[in-house]
């Protein structure tokens, strides 16, 4: 009985032992279906992991949009305060720099405006006088002198026989004829020199005459007194200091009683072929009308003149200066109708502008009359020109 239950009992023990193997397979099996579920679980982390850092850089990114809308906050807030009368006045005061560089970009703006009138109004014909004149004011360097050889240019085309006008034939006669031209026309010292040099030829003629004699001589060209005084004294001079000769430079002319820097390039330029500009009334007059200066000392006018020109013009260009002067553009009334050179002169307009009663004003040749020296240059008298009668000879 024994034997049968512990049979039993093994029996029931392999029993339970296949149980417990079927048991351990089966946890076995479990264990290993569990560790194959487990194993998916463990990769599930691994593919979530992304995901945790995308949320994580999500927070990220939330955070620092906080921190920069908080950033914006503050701006917003202390941009708030610009609506205040402080920050209103700083606004302006910032501004103010702004309206005042556009003011200085607009700055050129009014200088074309400026120009402008004058140019459009130097077209209108109706009054040259008042639109040219104030164009070369601003007028530049090189055009000032551009046109000032081009006036000269054209009167040498109007008087191509323009010469000295007293006569002389020598440079002693010459300073002596120049000297008495003061305040009164060449064409009186013409008509008067003549006796004077017939009876005294020579510088140390002249010297040693009769002061009253001469005074005599003298008297039809005005303030003869001062002027016999001068020429007497120069011609002492001449034979004290340079041997009975007319010197031929500038600083020993001008030492002579009577002679100034006009008279000595008179005689420099036509005696002595030496260039010079003379600046008489004439030659003043016109330069001040044709804005080539503005000033009114003849040696400034002569150094500013003489700035245009080439050394080598300034003898003829002092005279058609003066021949213009004398002959059409006068000083009380300028034959404006009747000047070859009317397009280029600021001052047109100051005189008669009507083509026939500026005609009328012309004198010398111009006019159809006499000029002013009893013995003209032969080109002269080719040109058409008349010579001027003696005095006494109506």
């Amino acid at each position: 009985m024994s034997a049968e239950r512990d049979s039993a009992v093994g029996e029931q023990i392999s029993d339970g032992g296949r149980e417990t193997a079927k048991a351990a397979k089966t946890a076995a099996a479990g264990g290993s279906a569990s560790a194959k579920k487990a194993a998916p679980a463990r990769k599930t982390p691994a593919r979530k992991t992304p995901a945790k850092k995308a949320t994580a850089q999500k927070a990220t990114a939330q955070k620092a949009t906080a921190k920069k809308a908080t950033a914006k906050k503050p701006a917003a807030k202390k941009a708030a305060p610009a609506r205040g009368p402080a920050a209103k006045q700083a606004s302006a005061r910032k501004a103010a720099p702004a309206k005042s560089s556009a003011a200085l970009k607009k700055a050129p703006a009014p200088r074309k405006q400026v120009v402008a009138p004058k140019k459009a109004t130097a077209s209108v014909p109706a009054a040259p006088a008042k639109t040219v004149a104030a164009h070369p004011q601003g007028e530049s360097r090189t055009a000032l002198v551009r046109r000032a050889r081009r006036i000269n240019r054209e009167l040498a085309e109007v008087y191509p026989y323009a010469h000295p006008e007293l006569d002389f034939e020598n440079p002693f006669q010459l300073v002596v004829a120049t000297v008495l031209s003061a305040q009164t026309t060449d064409l009186r010292v013409n008509q008067t020199t003549p006796a004077l040099f017939a009876k005294y030829p020579t510088p140390e003629d002249l010297a040693a005459a009769d002061p009253e004699e001469v005074e005599e001589i003298l008297r039809p060209t005005g303030f003869f007194r001062a002027k016999t005084k001068s020429v007497i004294g120069l011609s002492k001079a001449l034979v004290e200091q340079f041997g009975g000769e007319v010197p031929g430079r500038l600083e020993d002319l001008v030492k002579l009683p009577g002679v100034g820097r006009k008279t000595a390039f008179v005689v420099l330029g036509n005696a002595f072929g030496r260039p010079g500009i003379t600046v008489d009334t004439h030659f003043q007059r016109l330069v001040r009308r044709w804005k080539w200066t503005d000033e009114t000392d003849p040696d400034k006018i002569e150094a500013a003149v003489g700035a245009l020109f080439p050394k080598s013009d300034w003898t003829d260009l002092s005279h058609h200066v003066i021949w213009h002067g004398r002959r059409i553009c006068h000083a009380r009334k300028p034959a404006c109708g009747a000047c070859p050179i009317a397009p280029l002169c600021p001052a047109y307009g100051e005189g008669e502008t009507d083509p026939e009663k500026a005609e009328k004003l012309l004198k010398y040749e111009k006019a159809g009359r006499p000029g002013q020296r009893l013995r003209p240059p032969q080109a002269y008298l080719d040109a058409g020109g008349r010579a001027a009668p003696p005095l006494g000879a109506g």
